[in-house]
């Protein structure tokens, strides 16, 4: 029975084609050129903005870490009067833990936020949050006016603040590094922490002042209530600077893209649209590795912002003005030195500046507490200066060095998650823990020990970290300071070892099919 090919035939409207001719290509797509169109030029002034108006959030937060943390001493008798030194100061460190229990939330919750509508009004909303529950704890009443339920409002309230500034960091660096050009990353991320330092100083400093011209009875009595309600105005100036900067042109580029495409079913990041258990499960390993580099930085940086005046006043008999007082230039130097160090690691690479900082803290550790275990003032500077070394490589490269983990789409979300779930476990708990060992031990040493195991873990995740300095952030076309760079990074793309063409958010074009021998190019279906 002869077999009908009309149909067969029909799909082509080909008949008898011979079996040696091949068969016709389908469109493919064709591998995109760099062009100068394509590359981000940095807006200088609204780069200018974006640091500026990230920087004041940082510094807004460190200074309510500063004037927490140095007046931990003076807070215990006003919420436990009735408790000893050593009980009041394990509730404070333990409040000081609790604001860190919140921030996991608030990374989850904010990233997620900020990865869907965008970095600045995020940004904007936690600064807001932070600013009014700083302001809320200095009108709180004491122990005297509500017994107990004071210390439970204390609490409360450090937990709302925790959970704002859950979004606030993990924002801050993703919103500057998606401004900054690549080859200058570094050195401008970098300024969000040394902002940070500068806040506590300056938290440190004004306790300070007060101690030193009101006195403990007065501090206990009402003083210490002063720089917690100073963060009331400048939380307004803080949110007036932020209001003023856009959003960053890497996230608007990719919200352009994903509107333009929302009907197709490859639109965008397919992790970022499942939400936060979509992104861990996308990108789990990068989770890993940044909460490992954040906890190794953040112990150390902890242990000589918070703990420090806790342990000068409660283990080595310094009174608290002076415990105050000795980490104040050490933390000033510290801040200024913390640009250097990013700019180091553009030239360099994040890399050999993190060794730097994981190398010197196993090293240096033991011998800092031992020269602050002598007592007299020069050593003890001498001391802190160097746990405050390995802080100024650690932490001044965590900022451009962990956005690069993730692509743009989710990058908001996978540092909220990472960074704050990393600085709960193990950041803001080092006080708590430390203070704990040295309890339980009568060691003092506890806390280079403690330092030592920490960098060392975190040295094997700098180990698998893979170089960023210099290169486009994952999911980001590159972004240059000027039109010339623009053109000099095209014409030299096929040599540049900084620039991965298949990595790049190009829009789709495909090559024309190519007729089968044979056949008409008109005959050709799709």
């Amino acid at each position: 029975m002869p077999t009908d090919r009309s149909s067969n035939d029909s799909i082509t409207g080909v008949q008898d084609t011979p079996r040696q001719t091949r068969p016709a290509r389908l469109p493919r797509l064709k591998r995109r050129r760099l062009a100068v169109g394509d590359v981000n030029i940095v807006d200088k002034p609204m780069l200018k903005k974006a640091v500026g108006g990230t920087i004041v959030g940082n510094t807004m937060e460190w200074y309510d870490v500063g004037v927490f943390g140095y007046l931990i001493t003076t807070m215990g008798p006003v919420f436990l009067p009735e408790s000893d030194k050593s009980v009041q100061t394990l509730f404070l460190l333990g409040t000081f833990a609790a604001t860190f229990i919140a921030r996991p939330l608030g990374g989850v919750i904010f990233g997620w936020f900020g990865d869907k509508v965008g970095r600045q009004k995020v940004l904007a909303t936690t600064l807001m949050i932070m600013a009014a529950s700083t302001f809320a704890v200095g009108l709180l009443p004491g122990y005297a006016q509500i017994g107990i339920w004071a210390a439970v409002l204390l609490v409360l309230l450090k937990l709302v603040q925790g959970f704002s500034t859950g979004g606030e960091y993990a924002g801050a660096t993703t919103f500057v590094s998606e401004y900054a050009p690549d080859k200058r990353r570094g050195f401008f991320a970098s300024f969000l922490d040394m902002g940070s330092y500068i806040g506590f100083a300056v938290g440190a400093a004004l306790v300070s002042v007060l101690q030193l011209t009101l006195g403990q009875g007065a501090m206990e009595q009402w003083g210490w209530r002063l720089p917690f309600l100073l963060a009331g105005p400048l939380g307004l100036i803080a949110v007036y600077f932020r209001s003023k900067i856009e959003e960053s042109p890497q996230f608007q580029a990719t919200l352009d893209a994903q509107e333009a495409v929302a009907k197709d079913a490859q639109a965008g990041d397919a992790a970022a649209s499942k939400g936060p258990m979509g992104i861990i499960k996308a990108y789990w390993r990068q989770i890993v590795l940044a909460m490992i580099l954040a906890a190794a930085a953040n112990t150390v940086g902890y242990a000589l912002t918070s703990y420090m005046p806790t342990y000068l006043t409660e283990s080595k008999g310094y009174d608290p003005v002076h415990g105050t007082l000795l980490t104040i230039p050490v933390l000033v130097i510290m801040a200024l030195c913390i640009p250097l160090t990013g700019r180091l690691s553009d030239r360099v690479g994040r890399r050999p500046v993190l060794w730097v900082g994981a190398v010197s803290t196993v090293v240096l550790a033991v011998p800092a507490f031992l020269l602050i275990g002598i007592g007299d003032v020069w050593s003890t500077l001498l001391g802190l200066a160097l746990v405050a070394f390995p802080v100024t490589f650690y932490v001044a490269n965590l900022a451009s060095a962990l956005p690069a983990l993730f692509p743009t789409a989710s990058r908001y979300g996978a540092m909220g998650i990472a960074y704050n779930f990393s600085v709960a476990i193990f950041g803001g708990t080092t006080p708590f823990i430390v203070q704990g060992l040295i309890t339980l031990s009568n060691d003092d040493m506890m806390p280079a020990y403690y330092l030592m195991a920490t960098s060392t873990i975190g040295a094997v995740a700098i180990y698998f970290l893979k170089e960023s300095a210099q290169k486009p952030l994952p999911g980001s076309m590159p972004s240059v300071g000027t039109v010339a760079e623009a053109r000099e990074l095209v014409a030299g793309q096929d040599g540049n070892p900084h620039l991965v063409l298949d990595d790049m958010p190009f829009d789709e074009t495909y090559e024309p099919a190519t007729p089968a021998k044979g056949i008409p190019e008109t005959t050709l279906v799709g």
